[in-house]
C-alpha cells in the first residue's frame, strides 16, 4: 500500500494578493509559508474545474514559500466562494464581485508598531482596527484591501541583529565606509523573514489577509525608520544599501507575493526598478506609487518614474475614478518652518526624518508641484476624478487640492494598529490648518472639518471604507476606534 503523502507544517497563510481582472475573471494568488520540504496539496477553488497546483517561490532556513495562482469567473452578482485543502480540513472564503456590482474597498495604513505596550491600553489592543474591519467585512464584504504602507515595523533590526548593533555602536562617519558583511545579510534575512511571519500570523490580521485580496505598497518602516530621508553618507553607505536589498526581497515575497525577478502584470515600475503598481477594474483605476525605491533627501519618486508617470496615467483613460495610493499625503499641513527649526538643532533629531518624508517638505516642493500638475492635467483631459489615499501621519483627515481646472481630494487614514499622536500635537496641527493655503500660483489646499464633529482630525485609530454609487461618486467612511460610524464623506 502506498505511503501517505507527507504533510508540510503551515506557518503563515493564506495571504491573498489581487492580480487584476480580465476576461470576466477575478485573478488572485494565495501565498503560504510551510515548514519542511514536502510539497503542499493542490489548492481546491470552488467554481474551478481543476485544482490549482503549487508553485515554489522561495526557501529560507527550512521554511518554504508556495504560491497558488487562479482566476475565478465573475457572475452578474457577488459570489462567496470557498478555497482551501479539503483533505486537510483547511478552508477559507473570499467574495468575488459581480460584473455589475459597485466595488467595495477597505484602506489601511501603519499596521506595524514598535512595541505592543504602545497600544495595549487602547480598546482593541494589539489587534488594532482589524477586528472591526472583519466585522464590517462579514456584514458587507469588501472586494479589495488596499494597504498603504508600514505593514511591517522593522526598526528593531538594529537591536536584534547583533552584527548591525555592533556596527551602529561604532562612531560616525567611520562606520559608513565599512562593508555589508555576509553575517549582516544573514541576520537581516532572519529578522525580516521572522518579522513578516510573526506579523502575518496575528489572528485578526491573518483572517483579513485570507479573506480579502490585497494590493500593498511599502513605506519606510517596511525597510527601517527614515529610509531615504537620512543624510547622504548614511543613505549611500554599503550597510544601508545592503539592508535595503534585503528588505526589498522580503517585501516582494510577502507583500507582492512574488520573487524579486518574478514579473507581475500590475508592477508597472519594473523598468525603473520600483514597485509602482497599477490596476484597472472597469471604470476604476488604482495607482500605488512606490515612494521609497528612488527616494533620497532631495527626491521622492525620482526622475525616472516622473518621466514614466504621464504614460502610466494614460492607461487609465476612460476611467471615471482614479485612486492614487501615496503613503504620505499629497495634501496636508505645511510644516516647512518646523523642519527648518529642527534642522538647526545639533545633534540632528529623529523628527527631521519624519518631516523630510513629507511631500510638503521644502526639499520636495518642486517635485510635489510637478506631480500635482500631472494629476490635474490627467483629470481634466480624461474627465476622471482623482482621489489620493494616504496614511503615515497617524491622524484621520481630508483635504482638497484645487487648481489646474480641477478639484482633487485627499483621504487620509490614521494607523490601523499604530497609535495616534498626542493631543497637543493634534491641537497644534488643527491651529495650522484653520485657513485654506495658497501653495503656488496654481494650487490651493484646504483641510475641511468633518461635518459630524466640526473637527479637522480624527485622533484615533481608523480604517477607511470606500465605495461608489451609480453616479460614480466616491463614498468614504472612516471607521474610528472611538466612533465607528461617525465620519462620512461623499465626493
Amino acid at each position: 500500500m502506498a505511503s501517505e503523502k507527507p504533510v508540510p507544517k503551515p506557518i503563515v497563510g493564506p495571504i491573498l494578493h489581487f492580480r487584476g481582472e480580465g476576461n470576466d475573471r477575478w485573478r488572485l494568488s494565495a501565498l503560504f509559508v510551510f515548514e519542511g520540504t514536502a510539497e503542499p496539496d493542490d489548492l481546491v477553488v470552488e467554481g474551478l474545474g481543476l485544482p490549482v497546483p503549487p508553485r515554489h517561490v522561495f526557501v529560507w532556513r527550512g521554511r518554504h514559500i508556495w504560491r497558488f495562482v487562479f482566476a475565478v469567473p465573475r457572475g452578474q452578482h457577488d459570489q462567496r466562494i470557498t478555497y482551501g485543502f479539503p483533505k486537510r480540513d483547511a478552508r477559507w472564503t473570499v467574495t468575488i464581485p459581480g460584473q455589475f456590482a459597485q466595488l467595495r474597498l477597505a484602506y489601511t495604513a501603519s499596521n506595524g508598531i514598535h512595541d505592543d505596550d504602545e497600544v495595549a491600553s487602547l480598546p482593541h489592543g494589539t489587534d488594532g482596527m482589524w477586528t472591526p474591519l472583519l466585522k464590517q467585512h462579514a456584514e458587507r464584504p469588501y472586494h479589495l484591501l488596499l494597504q498603504g504602507g508600514d505593514q511591517l515595523h522593522a526598526d528593531n533590526l538594529w537591536r536584534e541583529c547583533t552584527a548591525l548593533a555592533e556596527w551602529w555602536r561604532q562612531p560616525a562617519p567611520g562606520r559608513y565606509g565599512q562593508p555589508f558583511t555576509r553575517t549582516m545579510a544573514d541576520q537581516a534575512m532572519d529578522y525580516f523573514f521572522d518579522a513578516y511571519c510573526d506579523t502575518l500570523a496575528r489572528p485578526a490580521y491573518a483572517r483579513a489577509m485570507a479573506s480579502i485580496p490585497s494590493v500593498m505598497m511599502w513605506d519606510d518602516h517596511d525597510i527601517f525608520d527614515g529610509w531615504g530621508s537620512r543624510p547622504d553618507p548614511e543613505h549611500q553607505c554599503q550597510v544601508y544599501r545592503g539592508l535595503f536589498a534585503v528588505a526589498r526581497r522580503q517585501f516582494s515575497l510577502f507583500q507582492l507575493g512574488a520573487g524579486i525577478r518574478d514579473p507581475l502584470d500590475q508592477v508597472w515600475g519594473a523598468e525603473t526598478a520600483t514597485f509602482t503598481q497599477g490596476v484597472r477594474i472597469g471604470d476604476l483605476g488604482i495607482l500605488a506609487l512606490d515612494l521609497r525605491s528612488e527616494r533620497s533627501r532631495t527626491e521622492i519618486l525620482g526622475e525616472a518614474t516622473l518621466k514614466e508617470l504621464p504614460s502610466w496615467l494614460t492607461r487609465f483613460a476612460g476611467c471615471k475614478n482614479l485612486l492614487i495610493m501615496s503613503c504620505v499625503p499629497l495634501a496636508f499641513v505645511g510644516l516647512g518652518w518646523v523642519e527648518g527649526l529642527v534642522n538647526a538643532l545639533k545633534p540632528r533629531s529623529h523628527v527631521d526624518d519624519d518631516l523630510r518624508d513629507q511631500w510638503r517638505s521644502p526639499a520636495h516642493r518642486e517635485e510635489w508641484l510637478r506631480l500635482l500638475h500631472m494629476l490635474a492635467d490627467f483629470s481634466l483631459r480624461y474627465r476622471c476624478r482623482v482621489t489620493a489615499l494616504s496614511g503615515e501621519v497617524h491622524l484621520g483627515t481630508t483635504a482638497t487640492i484645487r487648481g489646474g481646472g480641477v478639484e482633487m481630494w485627499q483621504l487620509t487614514a490614521s494607523g490601523v494598529v499604530h497609535p495616534p499622536p498626542s493631543p497637543l500635537a493634534t491641537w497644534g496641527l488643527s491651529r495650522l490648518a484653520r485657513s485654506p493655503e495658497r501653495v503656488s500660483d496654481d494650487f490651493t489646499i484646504d483641510l475641511p472639518r468633518f461635518a459630524e464633529t466640526r473637527r479637522r482630525f480624527i485622533r484615533a485609530r481608523t480604517f477607511l471604507s470606500i465605495g461608489f454609487d451609480r453616479q460614480n461618486h466616491v463614498l468614504a467612511r472612516w471607521h474610528s476606534e472611538q466612533h465607528p460610524e461617525q465620519y462620512n464623506l461623499i465626493i
